[in-house]
Order: structure tokens, then sequence, then C-alpha cells
């Protein structure tokens, strides 16, 4: 009798080692399956890593641009610095041809791009955006002796463009040939230098342009009809992180930082 007991003591003791075993196990299973959803979910990687890496051209004033100091500034630096702050996290800029922008968010180079990208279907389909946080229309930049009057006019004449924006398709759209640049600012060159005709740009970035140079013989000879509107944009798959995004850009809106923002870069609220 003794020794049966002895035995059932062994085997209760084996059957208690096996089931700390199995919790062990299975909290180690646990704890794996969460690593695992942080490594695949971006906003918990960027939480982690406390930034969030934002892609932008650095040469498009007044949106993003260094100024006389060399900082890198402008309307959506801000914007994407303030949501780095509503998302507890430091936003960090790396800079990149308007070109090769797409290319290095699909690289996972960085988490966001921010740069006045317009929402268009074809980049839906591939691209996920926030809400949009500024709207504005397309015109037509000339020199003031030109004979162009109208986006009617451009057929045939060499127009400075991103070669991938939407400012290139509207060329392409009436005629015009395309002469590929790295941005606003060289774009502006060639017009004055006359290697090119016209140049079809934002009109906020223009009007900017202006203010800073209003010397400069460059004019504006027609406006869009469509008011087109640009998002922060993202890789597809980071649903938590274009939420919390979105969720940022309205508290910014309901508190008034926004407003603030717009109203230093363009004197205007440019979400309307």
């Amino acid at each position: 009798m003794k020794k049966l007991s002895i035995l059932f003591s062994l085997l209760l003791s084996f059957t208690i080692v096996l089931s700390a075993c199995g919790s062990k196990s299975d909290n180690e299973s646990n704890d794996s399956a969460d690593k695992n959803d942080n490594k695949t979910d971006l906003l918990a990687q960027i939480k982690e890593n406390g930034k969030l890496v934002v892609g932008t051209e650095g040469t498009y004033p007044p949106f993003t641009f260094h100024d006389d100091s060399g900082k890198l500034t402008g309307f959506d630096i801000e914007i994407a610095q303030e949501v780095a702050k509503h998302l507890g996290v430091e936003a960090e800029f790396m800079e990149t041809q308007w070109d090769a922008m797409f290319a290095g968010l699909d690289a996972k180079r960085f988490d966001m791009v921010a740069n006045q990208v317009g929402i268009r279907a074809d980049r839906q389909e591939k691209y996920s955006f926030s809400d949009p946080y500024i709207s504005s229309a397309a015109v037509l930049i000339t020199r003031e002796d030109s004979d162009v009057k109208s986006f009617e006019d451009i057929k045939g004449l060499k127009s400075a463009q991103s070669l991938t924006s939407n400012y290139a398709e509207i060329a392409k759209d009436n005629g015009a040939e395309i002469v590929g640049v790295d941005g606003f600012n060289q774009a502006i060159e060639l017009l004055n230098a006359k290697r090119v005709d016209i140049t079809i740009n934002d009109k906020l970035s223009f009007l900017d342009f202006k203010k800073q140079k209003p010397d400069a013989k460059a004019v504006i000879a027609d406006t869009a009809e469509d008011v087109s509107q640009s998002g922060l944009m993202f890789r597809q798959g980071n649903d938590t992180l274009v939420e919390a995004v979105n969720k940022a850009l309205q508290e910014m809106i309901d508190d008034g930082t926004y407003k603030s923002i717009s109203e230093k870069w363009f004197g205007e609220d440019v979400l309307k």
C-alpha cells in the first residue's frame, strides 16, 4: 500500500510539472505572437522606435523646402511634425526627388509621404491615403511675353513637369510635350531660360514663389476648373497607421492647429 502511495505521489508530481511546462510554453507562444503582431503592425513599430519616417522632396516651396539657414521647413513639414506629435513620436524626414518618392515608399525607406500628393484613382489602387488635408487648383504658368492664354493654347509646346505628377497628366492631356524636371524650382528656371514654354503647377506654390520673387517674369495664364485634393500617402495594408493619422489630422482641425499652420504659410485655410 505504501508503495502504491509513493507511485501515486510521483505520478501527481509529474502531471503538475507537465502542466507547468505547458503553461510556460503557452505563455511563450502568446508572447511570440504579440511580438510578431508588433513586427507586422507599422504603427506599433513606429511607436516602439519613437519616430515616424517621412518621405518628402525638400525642393517644393512652400510645402517642403530649405530656408535661408538650410533648415527643412514648409507647410507639409509642419503638418507631418504635428501628426507625429499626436502619435507620440518624432518626425524624421528623408528627402528624395519626386519621381523616386513612390519607389522609396515601396522599398520601405519611409513610413509615410508628405509632399502634397494628389489623391487619384490610379494611385489609390496601389497606395493608401489619409483624409484630404489640402485643396488647390492647377495653374498654367508662362512668361509675361508669351501668347499663351489658356490650356487650349499649349498643344505642341514644351512643358516643364515632374514626370509622375498630376500636372504632367494635365499637360499631356492638352497636347504639350513634356520636359522632365525634379521640381517646381527647376521648372521655373527652365521657363525663365526659355528652354520650355510653360509649366503647370500648384496655384499656392506659384503665389508663394511670386511673394518671394515679385520681379519674376512668370505669370498665371489660366486656372483649371477642377480643384484637386492631396493626402498623406502610405503603403497599403497599414490601416492602423492611416486611422491614427486621420485621427491626428481631425484633432489638429478641431483644436485650431491646422488653421494656424495653414494661415502661416498661405494666409488662409487651404483645406476648403
